[in-house]
């Protein structure tokens, strides 16, 4: 464990350098490592590694996905998933995979004018500061589903004691999370409400447009595809939060178009 954390650091700070001076092209068999869908994933981390794949698509970077029971500590960055191995290089989490792909002259967003790039990093800042962090809070901090759900999906894949050891430190270091951001202490309705500010503020700015800046898709379609899809279809013990985004009814239709056209698929 030890040698592959050295070697990930290495391959991070390679890659900051790569992305520095530019190098071309999208490295061959990169694949997305991310924990298992059908019985580990949770909302969270599914809502991440859909964002990721959704922008890979989008971009039209060729990629397989490897799902492993290890993936958070496999990753570069411990407990950040999904994470790449492109080449030689290990990039995990959203933002600095779409950067990486952007050093090897992918883009998304090339067509915007300085205005709408700002914009675009206001509301994937309000996507990460309120989509997610409801997810997790949720996932981690609404005692009955962490009862009912997150603990034995999380605990799945461990043997005895392991199983409740990693869930234990898995839980402890959410709820600091949501501490240090001030969101451990609100009630479930104070997230609801966040929620649908949210919602409301990206149901506004998507208003008629096929996509949020037009014709056509951009990091921040991708990324909020990949929590609203999530949050839609993910069983959870109160369906409040998917309730909430189907009230906006172009949200919803756009989450629609991006499943169709880069899934070629139909659930909603």
């Amino acid at each position: 464990m030890a040698d592959f954390k050295t070697s990930s650091s290495i391959l991070t700070k390679e890659c900051l350098r790569t992305q520095i001076c530019g190098e071309s092209e999208w490295p061959k068999n990169t694949v997305l490592y991310q924990p298992y869908e059908t019985e580990q994933i949770l909302l969270p981390d599914n809502s991440k590694c859909l964002s990721v794949k959704t922008f890979l698509k989008m971009a039209g970077l060729e990629f397989i996905v490897e799902a492993r029971e290890n993936a958070e500590y496999m990753s570069p960055h411990r407990g950040k998933v999904p994470f790449i191995k492109a080449g030689q290089f290990l990039v995990a989490d959203f933002e600095p995979i779409v950067n990486f792909a952007q050093s090897k002259g992918y883009s998304l967003s090339t067509h915007l004018d300085e205005a709408q790039k700002w914009d675009l990093r206001v509301y994937m800042a309000l996507v990460n500061n309120v989509l997610l962090n409801a997810e997790i809070y949720v996932t981690w901090n609404h005692e009955l589903t962490y009862k009912e759900l997150t603990k034995p999906r999380y605990s799945s894949v461990y043997p005895f004691p392991l199983n409740h050891w990693a869930t234990y430190y898995k839980r402890r270091e959410m709820l600091s999370h949501l501490d240090v951001l001030g969101w451990k202490k609100k009630t479930l309705d104070e997230v609801f409400k966040e929620v649908e500010r949210i919602c409301e503020s990206l149901s506004n700015f998507l208003a008629d447009k096929k996509y949020f800046f037009g014709e056509k898709p951009t990091d921040l379609d991708a990324l909020v595809f990949g929590h609203l899809f999530s949050i839609i279809t993910t069983p959870l013990l109160n369906n409040r939060f998917a309730a909430t985004i189907r009230a906006y009814d172009n949200l919803v239709q756009l989450c629609v178009r991006i499943e169709t056209e880069f899934y070629q698929s139909r659930i909603l």
